[in-house]
């Protein structure tokens, strides 16, 4: 067992100079495979891209490279803290789903450069399938079944408490996020965000609403408030 979780690099290779062909390729495959773990359960059942799921893959093994040759050197805490900071490199604010993941992906390239396979072995699998479970079982995925819904109204009908009626029956919650006005100030475009009780009665709902406003344009769009893009 001492066996399964130790280093790869025997006493002393540490503050080597050298690595050997061999250990650095274990370590180099270790990595991708775990990496590849990681990118499949954080795709399974969840908005990505290509991208993000190929930068979760490759990620490991960038950071195991990074580890293992500044190992044992003197500037390897600087080295170190310089690879961590390359979640800035993200030219747009990420989610903290999305932070995590690229955490957790580097948290096992480092493992994996310090030669500890058997314990990034158990911290990937410890990790995912916590992430599975939280995916599987939808704690804390309320805020996924909200969506956007944008009405379209005549100047003359007082939006205030209109719609009232249709909100209180078809929804468990609605928020007014904003008035704007359109096609030159003869219409009103009103934004709420609301959840469903019963996305079933979609067209009901749709229709109920389609009697107060005149027949204009009604939307009921996902809320996107993520951005998937690395």
């Amino acid at each position: 067992m001492n066996d399964l979780f130790g280093s790869v690099f025997v006493a002393g290779d540490s503050a080597a100079s050298t690595i050997a062909v061999s250990q650095f390729l274990t370590c180099l495959a270790a990595a991708l495979v775990l990496g590849a773990f990681l990118a499949v359960v954080y795709s399974f059942r969840s908005r990505h891209t290509k991208s993000f799921v190929l930068t979760m893959f490759l990620l490991p093994a960038i950071v195991c490279v990074v580890i293992m040759m500044v190992n044992g050197n003197v500037g390897a805490g600087v080295a170190v803290a310089g690879t961590f900071s390359l979640v800035r490199f993200r030219s747009v604010p990420g989610s903290a789903k999305e932070i995590a993941a690229v955490f957790l992906t580097m948290g096992v390239g480092l493992v994996c450069g310090m030669g500890y396979i058997g314990y990034a072995a158990l911290f990937s699998v410890v990790l995912g399938a916590c992430w599975l479970a939280f995916t599987l079982t939808g704690v804390g995925g309320g805020g996924e079944n909200e969506r956007i819904l944008s009405i379209t109204i005549p100047e003359g009908l007082n939006y205030t408490d209109v719609f009232e009626e249709e909100l209180g029956v078809y929804t468990s919650f609605y928020e007014l996020l904003g008035v704007k006005t359109t096609n030159m100030g003869s219409l009103f475009m009103l934004s709420y965000r609301i959840v469903e009780k019963n996305q079933a009665q979609e067209k009901d709902f749709l229709d109920a609403l389609r009697v107060k406003n005149g027949n204009l344009e009604i939307s009921i769009a996902r809320m996107e408030a993520e951005n998937n893009g690395l």
